[in-house]
């Protein structure tokens, strides 16, 4: 979660930090501030819900650096929320102030929130390259460090926490890390940098214990409640007093609070006599009085500093050397996944969400630029999200529910302490009358819950916008009607997982047929959103939207060592990307279609985290050329001006076939498939709907189909030639 202030003072003071010239090395990335560094940094769109695109030609350009200067990136991130719930408060606080950011960004005013799928861009990009990555089940900094320390290579991350860690080869702060800014001869390229290393820190200081500075840390972080006995401290010991040496003759006054407390932490030989000082002065209830107790002040801080006693064994190093799975703690609830889906969180491939529904019943959804004074964009979406929680805690009928049974994972409760289950006093409305009404069910600690049709309910605490403020929802999980399980997902055909994809989107195979494998999961979430989205988007946001896939379609075979296509299709390029939204354009942004777009982007996240969860019985689409936000509002503008979709696209063209396609194989999947299914947010009688979508064949129309596949593959193909 970082330390307050350590940041801005370490770099205050050259000291602390020393030039190195980085090439041929390890280097263990903590990717999670690596997206928020590249995104931010390099000024990307915030407004239309981001650009794919231009991040990942960024990232792909930062890896090529590294491969220049013969780097070996190792990439490590975070996953869901910390069980032990520590750090629940500050997770709520930031979320509150993005809901505040995103509306800032909405008025052409300054923030800072990242786009909904960019941390799934990432992992694809870092895929397709081939770099190895690891995502742990809660945050990372701890593995990082192990990692780092056992190869003796650096961290590259924006994390203060590793001002604490004792990493021998160090940290190298993005901020430094001059990736665009190659030196050297050819042979010998490198990246200027600067490197942290914490004995340096310790020797400003008068040679001070190391084993300290962990006890500074947990008094100024904002994790542990130890904050605010930081005051008081402060206000009893007296730095100038000390006549120390090891402050370079600065006394109290121009001190920051950071730098008093290292002044006078350096005065004691160990920790333990720190910790007993601390008491002391603190006093009161929490601090002497119950010194040497369990509970007592000094055994709260002993306990956070522990936070930082890295291991010389790092427990995530077998990943990356035979892509064994790091042994999880008994009492982890992610201990209770299959295998099948722990494999996937550590590639991963499965979302936050995911984990943090399972073993919290919890989630957090992600801020993104809207129009606040509508409901939150993730309304749209909550069929979705409902259908992955039923299957996630819901257990099989008849199944034991002991051990690693089937069922299992609805006993997480026990290691969260029933905490933020459904029930838990009044309330439980969601927005727009969710459950309105109706009596939140308490589930026993530990009970086995009984699937769909039976008495008792499942409720995850959804935590999203309500106008300016976060609120927390009850959100009924509800399981699908083939009523398939977590633990029988991995001897569920991939046949019957689609069906399931399918019917919750409420689409019907049928109609993807004539759609390339690849953009089907795109297409049928396209149709879910026409048909849940609130306003009812517009046919030219529908066309502007189709049309930016078309551009990916054409702009993905248009990099480096990709055929090149025929003139016409090269032409359908151009004119489509001089459609976009342009940096100085950017103020005048059409706050309808942000958040019709936003409603999209939702459903689409959401899909991803279900089509995951069912172990991908669609593939996942390439985000990067998926959706661009100031294209795909420049192609919305441009509609909106009068110029036609025809007149982008040339008759006859392949792309423009491709694009009647989409737009019609969107419009029969915006009918709804399975009107008895999920989709009101509540559960329906079963026997009214026309039959499983997913379960059926394609009915006429096979031929054409078949016929715009064939000659869309052939425009991709490595066989195509100009001539």
């Amino acid at each position: 979660m970082g330390v307050h202030g350590l940041t801005t003072y370490v770099e205050s003071n050259r000291n602390f930090l020393q030039d190195v010239r980085f090439r041929d090395s390890r280097l263990v990335i903590d990717g999670c501030s690596l997206f928020f560094r590249l995104y931010f940094h390099h000024g990307l769109d915030q407004q239309h819900g981001g650009d794919y695109d231009a991040f990942a030609c960024l990232l792909t350009q930062f890896l090529s650096a590294l491969e220049t200067c013969n780097i070996q990136p190792y990439v490590v991130l975070d996953g869901g929320m910390d069980p032990s719930d520590k750090k629940f408060a500050t997770l709520r606080q930031r979320l509150q102030s993005k809901i505040r950011e995103a509306d800032s960004i909405s008025h052409g005013r300054s923030g800072s929130v990242l786009p909904i799928l960019i941390g799934k861009v990432f992992i694809q990009v870092l895929a397709q390259r081939g770099i190895p990555l690891i995502q742990c089940s809660a945050e990372a900094d701890w593995e990082i460090a192990c990692l780092a320390r056992q190869w003796n290579c650096p961290v590259l991350t924006n994390d203060s926490d590793f001002y604490i860690f004792d990493l021998p080869a160090g940290y190298l702060p993005l901020r430094f890390f001059q990736w665009s800014n190659l030196n050297g001869k050819a042979s010998q390229r490198y990246i200027p940098s600067r490197c942290y290393i914490a004995n340096n820190l310790c020797r400003w200081f008068g040679g001070m214990n190391r084993e300290l500075l962990p006890l500074c840390a947990v008094l100024i972080g904002n994790d542990y409640g130890a904050p605010k006995h930081t005051e008081t401290l402060l206000a009893h010991i007296d730095v100038s007093a000390l006549g120390r040496g090891n402050a370079r003759g600065r006394g109290r006054a121009p001190a920051s609070r950071i730098e008093c407390l290292l002044i006078w932490l350096s005065s004691f030989p160990s920790v333990t006599e720190a910790l007993a000082e601390v008491s002391r002065l603190i006093d009161g209830e929490a601090g002497a009085g119950k010194r040497g107790q369990k509970g007592g002040l000094s055994s709260q801080l002993w306990v956070a500093m522990q936070e930082y006693n890295i291991k010389a064994q790092s427990p995530i190093a077998s990943w990356f050397s035979g892509g064994t799975l790091p042994p999880r703690e008994k009492a982890s609830g992610l201990a209770q996944l299959p295998e099948c889906l722990s494999l996937a969180a550590a590639q991963g491939q499965l979302f936050p969400l995911v984990l943090d529904a399972f073993v919290m019943q919890r989630a957090l959804l992600i801020p993104q630029v809207e129009n606040s004074k509508l409901a939150s964009s993730h309304c749209s979406s909550r069929a979705i999200r409902q259908a992955l929680y039923g299957i996630l805690l819901y257990k099989a009928p008849n199944s034991a529910s002991q051990g690693q049974g089937t069922g299992a994972q609805v006993q997480m409760q026990g290691i969260r302490g029933g905490r933020g289950r459904g029930g838990r006093g009044g309330g439980g409305r969601g927005q727009e009358g969710l459950n309105e009404g109706a009596a939140i069910k308490h589930v026993a600690k530990g009970a086995p819950v009984q699937s769909h049709g039976f008495s008792s309910s499942v409720f995850v605490e959804e935590y999203d916008r309500l106008d300016l403020n976060l609120k927390k929802n009850q959100v009924e999980a509800i399981i699908p009607r083939n009523q398939i399980h977590l633990h029988g997902l991995s001897q569920a055909s991939a046949a019957v997982r689609l069906g399931v994809l399918l019917e919750v989107l409420g689409v019907k195979q049928s109609a993807l047929a004539p759609v390339p494998l690849h953009l089907q999961l795109a297409v049928a979430v396209t149709g879910f959103w026409v048909r849940e989205a609130i306003p009812t988007p517009s046919q030219p946001a529908l066309q502007a939207l189709v049309l930016g896939m078309i551009y990916g379609e054409l702009a993905s075979n248009n990099q480096p060592g990709a055929t090149r296509r025929k003139p016409v299709e090269g032409s359908v390029l151009s004119a489509l990307d001089g459609q976009r939204v342009r940096p100085g354009e950017r103020r005048g942004v059409d706050l309808g279609a942000v958040h019709c777009f936003s409603q999209w982007q939702s459903c689409l996240w959401s899909a991803l985290c279900l089509n995951q969860l069912l172990l991908m019985p669609l593939p996942e689409p390439n985000l990067s050329w998926l959706f661009s936000g100031t294209l795909v509002h420049g192609l919305l503008r441009c509609q909106k001006a009068g110029r036609p979709v025809d007149s982008l696209l040339p008759g006859g063209s392949l792309s423009g076939q491709l694009c009647s396609c989409l737009l019609n194989a969107v419009k029969d999947c915006s009918f709804k498939a399975n009107p008895s299914s999920l989709g009101s947010g509540k559960k329906k009688k079963r026997g009214r709907g026309r039959g499983r979508g997913g379960r059926g064949q394609p009915r006429g129309g096979g031929r054409v189909s078949e016929e715009i596949n064939n000659r869309f593959a052939f425009l991709m193909s490595e066989e195509e030639s100009d001539d």
